[in-house]
């Protein structure tokens, strides 16, 4: 095997190498390998420059996908965070800007039956979250729209809006909304004392703390968080005792080694004036919280759209971080987030059946685009 055919594609804020499952080993062993050679991925200057990452997290990224035999428009989907700097493949989790990018692939390899315009349907089965997602995929003359006056915070220019619906998102990696039973918890952190938290899973598991617990703000941007490596202990050392409190890892070097990907950390606060990283003034009347996120021990230079998911369920629970940040507005149908690049709305259909907190949806809406056609080469001859 000397190469592989692939697409490479924008989804959301994010970019990926898109695979068709049969061209790959059947081998989870042998596609993290492949994977890795193909990104460049242990390479100690964290440039991946041997290969097709772009360095960051959210550029080293892959998604894997089949067609769902006996399901009409249906397709299953894996997702692949490819460490940068290490032989590392992590699919604990999914990512919401990359699953806007499988309904328009699906579509252009042939894998979805019914082609319907203005708009066809994908049902989308996530492999890592055993969780379904309905991307609406705009179509005409049978082909993806990919061009539109639709715009989102993060990308320069406009494309065709693509709606995502997240369908009962809740316990999406642990299997409970509330991972520990509680809405708010206090731990202690090793080196650092006691912090309280809240740990919300819904699309992908989330630890929140207040950014004044921090002795932050929230209106912080990559460069005022990657550049202070104490307060980036401090966060990625909550974020491994919490991995380890709710079972995705037996101990602190487990979480740090081997689930860098979830849980998430987040820090939150309530509505203020910043500028973003475009320059852009935005203004605390236009957003309902301000939301930071650490991807792969970095401040997320957007926020990750499962994410957006899980601070729009969490908002609607009570006794929650977020809850508490957003009391008030708490029953909005919208809510927005203001992130380091912009503002993100979302929207989380949360229901109590029974006594327990239930959340039946959350809704995004992204964009997308094909970057290149072809296949990579794995330089085996």
């Amino acid at each position: 095997m000397n190469s592989i055919p692939c697409f490479w594609m924008r989804g959301g804020t994010s970019k990926a190498g898109c695979f068709i499952e049969s061209d790959l080993p059947s081998s989870i062993a042998a596609q993290d390998e492949i994977l890795c050679r193909i990104y460049g991925s242990n390479d100690p200057s964290g440039r991946q420059i041997d290969g097709m990452g772009g360095g960051t997290s959210t550029t080293s990224k892959a998604m894997i996908v089949a067609k769902q035999s006996g399901e009409k428009n249906t397709v299953n989907y894996t997702f692949c965070q490819v460490e940068v700097s290490s032989n590392a493949v992590d699919r604990k989790g999914n990512c919401g800007n990359i699953s806007s990018a499988v309904g328009p692939f699906a579509i252009e390899k042939g894998l979805v039956d019914e082609i319907s315009e203005p708009i066809t349907k994908v049902k989308i089965f996530n492999t890592n979250t055993k969780k379904t997602i309905i991307s609406h995929v705009p179509v005409k003359n049978g082909k993806v729209v990919y061009r539109g006056d639709f715009s989102i915070s993060g990308v320069p220019g406009t494309g065709a809006r693509i709606q995502l619906d997240f369908l009962s998102p809740g316990g999406a990696v642990t299997g409970k909304l509330l991972p520990t039973g509680n809405p708010q918890d206090v731990i202690d952190v090793a080196g650092y004392g006691q912090y309280v938290i809240s740990v919300v899973d819904a699309g992908n598991p989330l630890v929140f703390v207040r950014a004044k617990d921090l002795g932050l703000t929230g209106q912080e941007l990559p460069s005022d968080i990657d550049s202070n490596p104490e307060l980036l202990a401090k966060m990625l050392a909550i974020r491994e005792t919490t991995a380890v409190l709710i079972g995705l890892a037996k101990d602190i070097n487990d979480a740090r080694h081997n689930s860098q990907a979830v849980p998430k950390f987040c820090f939150v606060a309530p509505p203020t004036n910043y500028t973003n990283l475009q320059g852009q003034r935005i203004s605390a009347q236009h957003i309902d919280i301000l939301a930071r996120m650490l991807s792969m021990g970095k401040l997320h230079p957007v926020l990750a759209i499962t994410g957006g998911i899980c601070i729009g369920a969490a908002a609607k629970i009570p006794g929650t971080l977020v809850h508490e940040v957003v009391s008030g507005n708490d029953d909005k149908d919208e809510l927005i987030i203001g992130h380091c690049s912009g503002m993100l709305s979302v929207s989380a259909d949360v229901e109590t059946r029974n006594g327990e907190v239930e959340v039946m949806n959350g809704t995004v809406y992204r964009t997308a685009r094909v970057l290149m056609k072809g296949s990579v080469s794995l330089d085996e001859s």
